[in-house]
């Protein structure tokens, strides 16, 4: 009877220690799952947030593999959601402003929608004016991808979508992963990789829009910015560049030393910000090389709240939320009024398929698209 009794505690001690270490396990992922909503057409969505050692937490849903909710510590150590979003998912397809999200098959806009590739001419979904913009009516945005949360000291979420052949006018299937790593420095890396079984054109990046202030909390125009970049795009009225790399020194353009954002933005005398405006242009970065390097700093002074940006990519395109209008309202309640937010997205240029000049965006089969970027969150006190 006193072996069972021994043999008893002992499994049970056994048993205990393996729930210990399942616990352990589950806390070092640091990754929730939850439903997010169902949408209008039936389908339920889903929200994986991950969470560092820090307290810094991420949420991303598999619709449109989109950044809804993004935490960081001002210079007191409270945490602030700093990103623009909403609670309801149907509001990412009935909006255009693309909050968040991941954007594709071509991040920016393409020239009245038609590019040439190897000979033939293809023709995209038109959304923007007489352009195509962020992929086309039902981008990439407005899919539903396939997640999957990676177990490590560092939580991360895997994301991967097949686009179609033919699939808002592209040509090729394309395999897209994107793994979303939040790390214990408070920093989150996004990194792209495609392949494709027919030559296409690629441009992935995200659309996330920062308030350093937290999401509502007034304008963007107080928040000091330096963009590691000599060069700019010119666009059109359409915002399609005009072909010309222009220097940024002497213009409202120049960020390689800090300036307010708003000091400038509504330089009218300046002909690019009038038909921008404000800031919606792609900044053509210094250094050229696809190896990850910080391309821009931003601070709101207030808060302490830094934001540092690392990249693979040549170029961002530096958004000021100047199309917010009111009409959205966020996840706190607030609206988001003019420039209530900006955005940095890394990409190659606008336009690129139909500007040979240009860096190219075009992915054959056999080839790899990689990409990626991170951002990275401190304070200064």
């Amino acid at each position: 009877m006193k072996k069972l009794l021994i043999a008893i505690t002992a499994l049970a001690a056994v048993a205990c220690n393996n729930n210990k270490t399942n616990e352990t396990s589950m806390s070092e992922t640091n990754i929730s799952e939850a439903p997010f909503g169902v949408l209008a057409s039936g389908d339920s969505v889903k929200l994986y947030t991950l969470k560092n050692a820090s307290g810094m937490e991420v949420a991303i849903s598999d619709l449109g593999g989109t950044i809804i909710k993004w935490t960081a510590p001002d210079k007191n150590g409270k945490f602030e959601d700093i990103t623009l979003g909403s609670n309801n998912p149907e509001d990412y397809l009935s909006n255009t402003k693309y909050l968040g999200a991941l954007i594709g098959r071509f991040g920016n806009r393409i020239a009245k929608g038609k590019f040439s590739l190897d000979g033939k001419e293809y023709t995209l979904a038109i959304n923007n004016g007489p352009n195509s913009l962020h992929g086309g009516s039902n981008g990439f945005n407005a899919a539903i991808w396939t997640a999957t949360p990676i177990e490590g000291a560092e939580p991360a979420l895997k994301l991967t979508y097949l686009s179609k052949d033919g699939e808002e006018g592209y040509p090729g299937n394309l395999n897209v992963e994107v793994v979303y790593t939040l790390k214990n420095d408070n920093s989150l890396s996004i990194d792209y990789k495609a392949t494709t079984d027919k030559s296409t054109v690629v441009n992935l990046t995200n659309h996330a829009y920062f308030n350093l202030k937290g999401e509502g909390n007034g304008d963007i125009t107080d928040h000091e910015i330096t963009i590691n970049a000599d060069k700019f795009l010119p666009t059109d009225a359409g915002l399609i560049p005009t072909g010309e790399l222009k220097p940024v020194k002497g213009t409202p353009f120049d960020f390689t030393t800090a300036h307010l954002i708003g000091e400038r933005i509504n330089d009218t005398t300046d002909i690019d910000i009038k038909l921008g405006g404000g800031y919606d242009h792609c900044w053509v970065f210094t250094d050229q090389t696809n190896k990850l390097k910080s391309v821009a700093n931003v601070l709101e002074p207030v808060s302490g709240r830094t934001m540092e940006v690392f990249t693979t990519e040549p170029a961002v395109q530096f958004y000021t939320g100047n199309f917010l209008n009111g009409k959205a309202t966020g996840k706190s309640g607030k609206k988001y009024e003019f420039r209530y937010g900006f955005c940095l997205e890394t990409q190659h240029f606008p336009d690129a398929p139909n500007q040979s000049a240009f860096p190219t965006t075009t992915l054959k089969p056999g080839e790899t698209y990689t990409s990626t970027t991170v951002y990275k969150f401190g304070v200064k006190k």
